[in-house]
């Protein structure tokens, strides 16, 4: 995967401590296609559907361990960059039960057309994000003082920077997403069973239109 244009990213490596589970293992059913699936496996199809053929997954629990432990976001980000050398990145969080493969298509349309990190607006992830000489400095200046070997031979940790801190750096542009509902965050219980809920609507309204 060295190299590759376009690099698909699943963020799975967060504790979940709001939902107290593993969100990547939640079980997202959607009736109208009569389908289950979890949202780890669930985010890597949308990643495909949206013209992604290589994915990593990253988090220790099930795929790619980050460089510099509990460093968000960033820290998985870093990882894939340092391991694989992509041209771009398409990053998706784990917890969007309600994203659409069309959501994500047009940010991986918008971004490659105009070579500039791209996100939906007031919502930094998912990213489109090319590996250009921005974003290097970026992690260069952030991380090279915690990717370090202290006495215990485990690497430093430190409050690690925001995604905004990254957005604030490099040349990016926000978007309108085609379903401002594909942006609706699953982090706690109650936000879980409201997107449930909000599936079985989606469902619904697909069955009745199959029968008009």
């Amino acid at each position: 995967m060295e190299h590759h244009l376009c690099l698909g990213v699943v963020l799975a490596g967060g504790l979940s401590a709001r939902m107290g589970q593993d969100k990547a293992l939640l079980s997202r059913v959607d009736k109208s296609a009569n389908s289950q699936k979890s949202m780890l496996d669930f985010s890597k199809q949308l990643l495909t559907k949206s013209g992604v053929s290589n994915i990593v997954i990253s988090g220790k629990s099930h795929g790619l361990t980050d460089k510099v432990a509990q460093m968000g976001p960033l820290g998985g980000i870093y990882s894939v960059i340092e391991k694989y050398s992509p041209k771009a990145l398409l990053i998706m969080p784990v917890d969007l039960p309600l994203m659409t493969h069309q959501c994500l298509s047009q940010l991986k349309r918008i971004g490659e057309l105009s070579n500039k990190a791209c996100y939906f607006s007031d919502n930094y992830l998912p990213l489109y994000l090319p590996v250009n000489g921005f974003v290097e400095l970026f992690f260069k200046e952030h991380f090279s003082q915690s990717v370090t070997t202290t006495s215990s031979n485990q690497l430093a940790i430190k409050k690690g920077p925001s995604m905004r801190s990254l957005l604030s750096q490099v040349p990016n542009q926000s978007i309108q997403p085609n379903n401002s509902l594909s942006l609706f965050n699953a982090n706690t219980p109650e936000q879980w069973q409201q997107a449930q809920q909000q599936l079985s609507k989606i469902s619904l309204s697909k069955v009745n239109k199959n029968y008009v």
